[in-house]
């Protein structure tokens, strides 16, 4: 079973940025959809971005393309999401979550994810 440990989230100005990290043990499969959810008090959890670990294949919500960005590196086992330009519409806990090959990166109910980190808060003030 992939356990998921994600982290990096703190409290910036708006415009600032912040790297999350969620490194990835115990895994089984050969690749993965990774990728990041955010839920903010109030509202309803929401897809932030994904990306297959084994083509790179890549989804942003509307709201972040242009500023955030997927990657993953392999020797690391470690999936980043570079978040850049921060808003505080950014604010929420952010949680890294993966499900195994077959997946898409698209959000869907099909293929959702199947295992998540614990979540890292996202704090972005003026």
């Amino acid at each position: 079973q992939v356990q998921l440990q994600d982290s990096g989230g703190g409290s910036v100005q708006a415009g600032g940025s912040l790297r999350l990290s969620c490194e990835v043990s115990e895994y089984t499969s050969s690749s993965y959809c990774m990728g990041w959810y955010r839920q903010a008090p109030g509202k309803q959890r929401e897809g932030v971005a994904a990306i297959h670990t084994y083509d790179g294949d890549t989804w942003y919500a509307d709201s972040v393309k242009g500023r955030f960005t997927i990657a993953h590196d392999k020797a690391k086992k470690t999936v980043f999401l570079q978040m850049n330009n921060l808003k505080l519409e950014d604010t929420a806990m952010y949680y890294c979550a993966a499900r195994a090959s077959p997946c898409t990166v698209v959000p869907s109910r099909t293929y959702a994810p199947t295992v998540w980190g614990q979540g890292t808060q996202v704090t972005v003030s003026s």
